[in-house]
């Protein structure tokens, strides 16, 4: 996977970070907030990966030139 292709899913991980973030503001039941705090531990564990990716990416591309 490119740089360009980690970062894109990235964003769009991002995208769904702050929807979730959103929902656990709106809620009012614990455990629906518990639901969406492990969903905002996921995503950004996600983001994480991705972002490592891109930079492995970058760094191999770098390192081509």
């Amino acid at each position: 996977m490119s740089a360009d292709e980690s970062l894109t899913k990235a964003e769009g991980l991002l995208t769904r970070l702050e929807a979730a973030r959103a929902r656990l503001e709106q809620t009012d039941e614990p455990d629906q907030a518990i639901e969406v705090l492990q969903e905002l531990a996921d995503l950004a564990k996600e983001i994480e990966a991705e972002l490592q990716r891109a930079r492995r990416a970058t760094e191999a591309d770098a390192a081509d030139a």
